[in-house]
């Protein structure tokens, strides 16, 4: 797609972040150690597709322990960064749509989604093509932000995702964070709706309880006040929970 919904350009207006490889490389480990949770162990008999690879850094510190990885995304100066900076033979990145992917029916064992679905113009055509190129049994790392979180977390500002795309664009404009709110963040409902055509295996409350395990004590510390008080959320506010960590298993035929 190439309407003026579709935002272009993210790495350059997102330098801080993107190409900020501690960062991504904590996040690699995170996919990482769900994904070795649910598979029992290795992962060197996967072929992965990352959707939304950026300039590769997590595909970079995921290929080495996979049979193959492939990171795909729109952003073609982010792709042409990651091909020159990561060269491996198990390892390659495209410039590609999302939401109309250039691979054959049940093509990878994995697929990863990590905080995509907000960036494109269709999340239900992104999660559509995401279920073909599955496998049966193939599982999708699904991590997603709320829309009800307080504090917006590519813009870091207040209520930002909570307003009217007229009073979004506006916000970011005399903040001067931008022109334009492309994300469309949904809420817990919307999500689930979202992936309904899958098994939706749940390692939000997991993640959050064993932080050590799950690579997430960069964000919570076992034993802390902000633990007790996630897990306090979780059991009785799940749908006010910021964020959450699925793995959506596409059914065997």
């Amino acid at each position: 797609m190439t309407g003026p919904e579709y935002q272009r350009g993210y790495s350059k207006r997102h330098e801080g972040d993107i190409y900020h490889e501690p960062g991504r490389r904590r996040k690699a480990g995170k996919i990482m150690s769900v994904l070795e949770d649910h598979y029992g162990g290795g992962l060197s008999n996967l072929f992965v597709l990352d959707v939304g690879c950026s300039t590769g850094v997590m595909d970079e510190a995921l290929a080495g322990n996979m049979q193959g990885l492939v990171g795909v995304d729109i952003d073609s100066d982010a792709v042409k960064s990651a091909s020159v900076k990561y060269p491996a033979e198990n390892l390659s990145f495209m410039v590609q749509d999302g939401t109309c992917l250039g691979f054959k029916d049940s093509s990878f064992d994995a697929v990863i989604c990590s905080q995509v679905y907000e960036h494109t113009p269709s999340a239900d055509a992104l999660m559509s093509e995401i279920h073909r190129v599955l496998r049966p049994g193939g599982v999708c790392y699904f991590a997603a932000t709320n829309r009800l979180r307080l504090m917006e977390q590519h813009y870091r500002l207040p209520l930002l995702s909570l307003m009217p795309k007229s009073l979004a664009h506006v916000y970011l404009r005399l903040t001067g964070r931008g022109g334009r709110y492309y994300e469309k963040h949904l809420t817990l409902w919307g999500l689930q709706k979202l992936v309904s055509d899958f098994k939706v295996l749940d390692y939000t409350g997991k993640a959050v309880e064993d932080p050590v395990s799950f690579g997430l004590t960069d964000m919570i510390r076992p034993g802390t006040a902000k633990q007790k008080a996630a897990l306090a959320c979780l059991k009785i506010a799940y749908w006010l929970f910021p964020g959450y960590i699925w793995l959506l298993v596409k059914p065997a035929d």
